[in-house]
């Protein structure tokens, strides 16, 4: 089957090994909180806010860092590629430590970790189910001392990532998101918007190896328990990035809106490109990613403008209706899936085709283009790293 698809991609001019070989390389990266329900390891029962939901309770959630290690690794068993793991701050040895007080030392069984495997670590800070979230403001906080709190466990999860990123040779991601917002319709939007600036003013005043660390901030368009307003909007974290040369990450958008879309027009103006794959579903964004028209559409806006060397790519879902280790392959194989369709594209000739304006036939090869036999590549993939394929995983 591999032969004869190499031959058909031939035709059009797409060297098959060739785009295997770019797919293996890319780095997906996988959000830890799908082991265990976004629980932590804090060693507190503090409720989960700030626009995280996660229902149901599927048989087999980590209760502790090497139960969750364990479930990582038989899902790294069945993921092909070069994969990283995404912590968040509440991952780490960290029981009986407040948030503020975290430091290096507090991660070094995920290095460890990581190291054996060849992993690279990314982190977030934790910035909801604490005390000092309980109002739904964070870094925009009318309360100094709440914003100073945050501030200072944010600028200790830049030091840990940078840590990550020295420690294991590979670039680590500190990706910054905050809940803040209001339910209903606030009064001033501008002041907390002050605050958020003055806030990440603080977070990112401090140098560190761009080799090691890379900074990004996340917008979203609203958080559950926050439809009214959000501090962080996409157009605010745009401006930011863009002012204070930080990588603009990208995700948890309408249905309506095309996710795709955003990523060439933000590569015009920010250095790099963290992207939050997850898959939404009404009114919330944190679906298990699947193999379709907005994921392939992702993938082929990097692929097409030979983005890879900017732009990064997260999960980011946690689904404990089923399986989850099981959740965690599910995702990251339809992501690696959706890029290779995109490395396999004929881009050249609708290129081409468009430059043109024959809409005609790049219409026609669009067409044609999806019946394409990648999965015959992906098969052939899948079995030069002695991964399973099909229904075999």
């Amino acid at each position: 089957m591999y032969t004869q698809a190499k031959e058909i991609f031939a035709e059009v001019g797409i060297d098959t090994d060739a785009a295997i070989f770019a797919l293996d390389d890319i780095p997906i990266s996988l959000q830890c909180w799908q082991g265990d329900d976004f629980r932590g390891f804090e060693g507190v029962s503090s409720p989960v806010a700030g626009g995280i939901n996660v229902a149901k309770s599927h048989p087999g959630r980590a209760k502790n860092a090497e139960e969750l290690r364990t479930m990582l690794d038989d899902a790294l068993k069945l993921i092909p590629g070069a994969s990283k793991l995404n912590l968040h701050a509440m991952y780490g040895d960290v029981a009986g430590v407040n948030r503020d007080l975290i430091e290096p030392r507090d991660f070094n069984s995920w290095v460890d970790w990581a190291k054996e495997r060849k992993l690279g670590l990314d982190l977030n800070p934790t910035m909801f189910a604490h005390k000092n979230a309980s109002d739904g403001l964070t870094l925009s906080h009318p309360d100094k001392g709440i914003r100073d709190f945050w501030i200072e466990h944010a600028r200790r999860c830049r030091k840990i990532a940078a840590y990550f990123g020295l420690s294991l040779g590979k670039l680590s991601v500190m990706n910054l998101w905050v809940p803040d917002g209001y339910k209903d319709i606030p009064a001033d939007r501008l002041s907390p918007r002050r605050r958020l600036e003055d806030s990440l003013d603080e977070i990112f005043r401090d140098h560190y190896d761009p080799l090691c660390l890379l900074d990004a901030v996340e917008s979203r368009p609203y958080s559950i328990g926050f439809e009214g307003f959000t501090t962080g909007s996409c157009e605010f974290y745009f401006g930011y990035a863009v002012k204070n040369g930080l990588s603009l990450s990208l995700g948890n958008f309408h249905t309506t809106e095309s996710f795709a879309d955003k990523i060439s027009a933000a590569a015009l103006y920010v250095p790099r490109i963290r992207l939050h794959i997850s898959r939404p579903v009404h009114r919330d964004s944190e679906h298990i990613s699947l193999l379709g028209d907005e994921l392939i559409s992702v993938a082929r806006e990097i692929i097409r403008h030979g983005l890879l060397e900017r732009v990064y790519i997260a999960l980011d879902y946690a689904d404990n209706t089923i399986d989850r280790a099981t959740a965690w392959v599910i995702g990251a194989r339809a992501m690696r899936k959706a890029l290779l369709i995109a490395l396999l594209e004929p881009y050249r000739a609708l290129q081409r085709a468009e430059e043109s304006f024959d809409f005609t036939k790049r219409l026609v090869i669009m067409e044609e283009a999806k019946t394409l036999p990648w999965q015959a590549v992906w098969n052939e993939y899948c079995e030069r790293k002695n991964m399973p394929t099909r229904l075999e995983f």
